[in-house]
């Protein structure tokens, strides 16, 4: 009887690491840090967005949807973790299809029975999903506690419902409406939106992949990679925690909030030119 073979994301334990790993991280965590002012806004919604949702239909919620989860950078390097290590078509689908069952529970739940906590506080237990994933595809539950990793398709089933109440934080920003029926339809309009967003980034992403995966530096990098991922989620986590300080206690840092701003709008008044100093004299 031929034995069934679990998914590579469960068996695999990475080679030690290189110098070229260590690089490639560094290399992928200084990037990161350069999109850091673009992740930390990624989940905001703007007052431009909400005037759109007033003035728009459903179809502007499931753009919203969308965009919203093409920008999500905790959830798509999340999902980029869970995908790494898959080579089929179908073990893609079972890792996808509870992960999106658990975020929709949440997104639709949480939404509608306007259950929240503070989105810098979920976006922070988000990112150390991301960091948790990089952990186990390098073996770190195997290296570092002599274990099996947990049952992965249960703790993407569990992260999924987090990432889901994450997106709902930021989803009870926009107004909804009073009628039942019009807040259900408008939810379900934004999840669906998240949908089709999180299917084109894993076309991608898994395409990406799969190209590489035939690659010797594959192999070589793979560790490196997954590191890359540690970092980023450690450096995502740092952000949503100061931001979480800025939101619950803005003059509790060294220029309290308007003296800050004050002190902006003394440097743009001196932001002048002398015109005599144009010329040696």
């Amino acid at each position: 009887m031929k034995r069934r073979r679990e998914p590579r994301d469960l068996r695999r334990i990475p080679p030690v690491p290189g110098a070229s790993s260590h690089r490639l991280a560094v290399f992928f965590a200084a990037a990161a840090s350069l999109c850091a002012p673009a992740a930390a806004l990624a989940h905001g919604i703007s007052d431009a967005d909400k005037q759109r949702m007033l003035e728009g239909g459903y179809l502007q919620y499931v753009g919203l949807g969308a965009s919203h989860m093409l920008t999500g950078y905790d959830h798509l390097l999340f999902l980029f973790g869970v995908v790494f290590f898959l080579t089929s078509f179908r073990e893609v689908a079972k890792f996808v299809t509870v992960f999106t069952v658990g975020h929709c529970i949440t997104l639709i739940l949480a939404t509608f029975l306007k259950i929240t906590w503070n989105y810098y506080l979920v976006d922070a237990v988000i990112a150390i999903s991301v960091i948790y994933k990089g952990f186990d595809n390098n073996g770190g539950f195997q290296k570092y506690f002599d274990m099996k990793s947990p049952n992965l398709l249960a703790a993407v089933f569990g992260f999924g419902l987090l990432h889901g109440f994450g997106l709902s934080t930021r989803l009870q920003q926009l107004p909804l409406g009073d009628d039942t029926s019009g807040t259900l339809l408008r939810i379900l309009s934004f999840n669906l939106g998240v949908e089709l967003g999180q299917i084109a980034a894993l076309c991608v992403m898994v395409a990406l992949l799969a190209f590489w995966r035939a690659r010797p530096s594959f192999q070589r990098f793979s560790f490196g990679a997954n590191l890359a991922l540690v970092y980023a989620g450690g450096l995502l986590l740092l952000m949503q925690l100061h931001g979480y300080q800025h939101d619950t206690d803005p003059n509790g840092f060294r220029f309290p909030a308007d003296e800050h701003r004050h002190v902006h709008e003394d440097m743009e008044i001196q932001n002048t030119t002398d015109d005599s100093r144009n010329t040696i004299k």
